[in-house]
């Protein structure tokens, strides 16, 4: 492994069928004022909505309620929820529901009490928290981008055509998430299986970079091969617990900044998919997989050993009389087959994104450095047009 690094995860996991019951040990440690964030209303529908309004009504707390965050949370939608949070005083906020409203309960948290424009301080100038941070807990109901045990906090801002993720340091981590993959079976298929792919593409991201012996890269390897495992039987049967926990254990795993220590790390799906996202406001995990094998096969060549790794450790390609070259792109076309297997989109124009978009999509892209290539405004151009 390379380099130094110090590693804390502050975040306290309930997991498992009826973990919902410890929300009542976690509330004493909190004030009074609880602000209960949540999506289109699904958690009504399925009954989590009246169970943890009864367990906070039971925990004397007061309730401040904020619906309907989208799947992509807006920065007006931030602004809205800044002002619940600061005007009724919350003590908690408690997000129920997927990625998204995780995502948001952070962005509401640190930004509530921000003195100036959140979206320019935390989102366009990245910096860091100087102000009061509202403690965040989430009941997890849906799997895919780690929130539930990390500071990532993605927002939206469809004026500026913009899709942006900060993550903030453990000072912003949830301070408790409580994971029932049971709450995970009710989800629709599109949904579910976008998820799988963002599980993937977390661990990818991580994974494609670096040329040393880490032990990360063997704990990835081991992720990846469960998800696969697990994604084809949960397609079967989405009730199938044993599926669904080992998913839900991986998606959190796989983000929660553990994989990361000792690596450089490359994201640049992330930054290509969030700024197709700006643009079509399509689902995120289907944004990662409709550009993510033109990216990865334009810089296969410049990372050729641990594409050959990724093709024999994760999908078992035989070795025997072929190149480098031809392993690498036989792992590629079995991930290729994975996900066409599973049901992703795997092109940018089935998500609303034409080509007249192409431009301001690569205008919009953040170039990262972590990864086997720096990719210039032109090979990120040529990369969405081979995605579409």
């Amino acid at each position: 492994m390379l380099g130094n690094f110090i590693y804390s995860n502050p975040t306290k996991l309930y997991f498992g069928e009826d973990s919902l019951k410890f929300l009542k040990d976690e509330l004493p440690g909190y004030g009074k004022n609880v602000m209960l964030i949540y999506g289109g209303g699904s958690i009504k529908k399925n009954g989590i909505y009246d169970k943890v309004v009864e367990i906070l009504a039971k925990g004397g707390k007061t309730v401040f309620e904020d619906p309907g965050v989208m799947p992509n949370p807006t920065v007006k939608k931030l602004y809205e929820g800044c002002k619940i949070a600061k005007e009724n005083n919350v003590d908690l906020i408690l997000a129920v529901g997927g990625g998204s409203v995780c995502d948001y309960a952070k962005a509401v948290s640190v930004s509530a009490y921000c003195e100036e424009d959140p979206w320019d301080k935390y989102y366009l100038r990245m910096e860091d928290v100087d102000n009061k941070i509202i403690p965040v807990g989430c009941v997890l109901t849906m799997v895919g981008t780690g929130s539930e045990m990390n500071g990532g906090a993605v927002i939206t801002n469809h004026e500026q055509k913009l899709k942006i993720g900060h993550v903030f340091g453990d000072n912003v981590f949830p301070k408790f998430s409580i994971l029932d993959p049971t709450y995970t079976y009710t989800l629709p298929e599109y949904q579910m299986v976008a998820g799988f792919y963002d599980i993937m593409n977390h661990i990818t991201e991580q994974y494609f970079s670096g040329e040393d012996d880490n032990t990360s890269d063997y704990i990835m390897e081991g992720l990846m091969k469960s998800l696969i495992h697990s994604s084809r039987i949960a397609i079967k049967n989405p009730k199938d617990y044993e599926a669904r926990s080992n998913i839900m254990w991986t998606a959190t795993w796989a983000l929660n900044t553990l994989v990361a220590m000792g690596k450089s790390t490359d994201w640049m799906v992330h930054m290509l998919g969030q700024s197709v996202g700006a643009y079509t406001d399509a689902t995120h995990g289907m944004t990662l997989a409709a550009v993510s094998l033109p990216y990865y096969r334009y810089i296969m060549p410049y990372g050729l050993a641990k594409f050959k790794r990724f093709a024999i450790n994760v999908w078992n390609v035989e070795q025997s009389g072929k190149t480098d070259e031809q392993i690498a792109s036989e792992g590629l076309n079995a991930m290729e087959a994975w996900m066409k297997e599973i049901g992703l989109v795997m092109n940018i124009s089935d998500l609303g994104a034409t080509e007249d978009m192409i431009e301001g999509i690569a205008k919009g892209t953040f170039v990262t450095e972590g990864g086997y290539k720096v990719l210039t405004h032109d090979e990120i151009v040529n990369i969405l047009k081979s995605s579409l």
